[in-house]
């Protein structure tokens, strides 16, 4: 890839993502909502290889942009300028956090399926969704390695995947492809294979935000084989959207 990875959104995933791809050997150019002059710490940790943009010109200058976004925010995507280009969805439908969507809440749409809807013109492939940043950053494994983990894809096109799936790789995961956006809900959340396998089991003990934080840091990370995701895919039961019964939210 000759083009610098982009990355929209410098979150837990965005950053872990941009991290990961400085040391896979990757150019990055990474964006948030607040502008480029917010982001001067990430990038010089990340060091030569990266920069910081805005959105507009991450998606204007990159082939492959993964949006690392809360799902809230996909209709702020710069559609004209990410037409034609692969776009990796992070999204997931949190209704605590984005509100009540009716078309998630029926399930006449995925939460991929609405990112796809705005940026009509652009392949949307669902990726790095169902894992926590911290499994995510310290779970990375060349390939070959037998403690390599594998992430699902999903998305409408064969090319477009195959570029997900190289990205993929390079960071060091493999992709199961689990076919397109409409069936994107079986790695979202309440699903059996969000978050979970790639851990250990939760605390049971009442932990501060910075203690279970650093749990998730320090916590081994459990290898998920291709074999051992596709069961997990295959058993998804689709249940509430965003996997949180409405009495509860």
């Amino acid at each position: 890839m000759t083009a610098p990875l982009g990355i929209i959104g410098a979150g837990a995933i965005g950053s872990t993502l941009a991290r990961l791809a400085v040391a896979a050997g990757f150019d990055v150019i990474v964006s948030n909502s607040r502008g480029p002059q917010t982001l001067t710490e990430l990038v010089s940790e990340l060091g030569p290889r990266a920069r910081a943009a805005t959105v507009t010109e991450v998606a204007r200058e990159a082939d492959v942009v993964i949006a690392a976004i809360p799902l809230i925010a996909h209709t702020e995507l710069p559609a004209d300028e990410l037409a034609g280009k692969v776009v990796i969805d992070t999204t997931n439908y949190y209704p605590q956090r984005d509100g009540q969507i009716d078309t998630l809440d029926d399930q006449t749409s995925t939460a991929s399926e609405l990112v796809q809807a705005h940026l009509a013109d652009s392949h949307v492939v669902k990726a790095f969704n169902n894992i926590t940043f911290a499994s995510l950053g310290n779970g990375a494994r060349p390939a070959g390695s037998p403690e390599r983990s594998t992430l699902p894809i999903a998305g409408e096109s064969t090319n477009a995947k195959q570029r997900a799936t190289e990205v993929l790789d390079t960071l060091g995961y493999d992709a199961l492809d689990t076919g397109g956006l409409a069936d994107s809900w079986r790695s979202e959340p309440g699903t059996p294979i969000y978050c979970d396998p790639y851990m250990p089991a939760w605390p049971t003990e009442s932990l501060t935000t910075d203690e279970l934080l650093a749990w998730l840091l320090a916590a081994p990370v459990i290898p998920l084989s291709a074999q051992s995701a596709d069961e997990l895919i295959t058993r998804a039961v689709r249940g509430p959207a965003g996997g949180y019964f409405p009495e509860t939210q």
